[in-house]
């Protein structure tokens, strides 16, 4: 299998958090590698990494960074691949790593997902290859078709609830 999604995190100190992404595209069917490279501690890897990642059959990035998380933004400048940044929170709540993913100068576009959203970084990366594949597409359908289904579940079981003042 060649890889279609690359999960990069700074450190694996993240991979409790992105093994829900990895779980996701598991779940999609879409293969994909995980692979821990520092854009403090390994620039010249994440420069290999990045310049090469189109040519190996990378579609899509998703890359995950704590604190400072210079990560995402240091490989979308150096590939034309989409990058999903996944912000983790290591410190300040992980407000840190929001702002400093999502604030990328022009030229240098970084999608970001929400602090900790691996899951959806996945789902995300999944949306963006479905557009060219007709079987991930449909995988797609029936996942958010199995979201509504759970709330409508959700909202039956809320009936047995019952309160003196609840009107429904």
């Amino acid at each position: 299998m060649t890889p279609k999604v690359s999960i990069i995190m700074g450190s694996t100190s993240d991979l409790p958090v992105m093994e829900k992404a990895a779980s996701a595209l598991n779940d999609f069917g879409i293969p994909f590698e995980i692979n821990a490279l520092s854009a403090h501690r390994t620039p010249e890897e994440v420069e290999k990494f990045a310049r090469g990642a189109s040519a190996r059959g990378i579609k899509v990035i998703i890359a995950a960074a704590g604190m400072a998380a210079h990560l995402p933004g240091v490989i979308a400048a150096m590939t034309t691949l989409p990058v999903i940044g996944v912000p983790i929170k290591a410190s300040l709540e992980g407000l840190d790593s929001l702002l400093a993913i999502v604030q990328m100068p022009p030229g240098i576009p970084v999608a970001t997902v929400g602090i900790n959203g691996a899951q959806n970084a996945a789902i995300l990366a999944a949306q963006i290859i479905a557009t060219g594949d007709s079987e991930i597409a449909e995988t797609l359908t029936r996942f958010k078709e199995g979201l509504k289904e759970k709330i409508v579940k959700a909202n039956r079981e809320m009936e047995s609830v019952k309160y003196p003042f609840k009107t429904n």
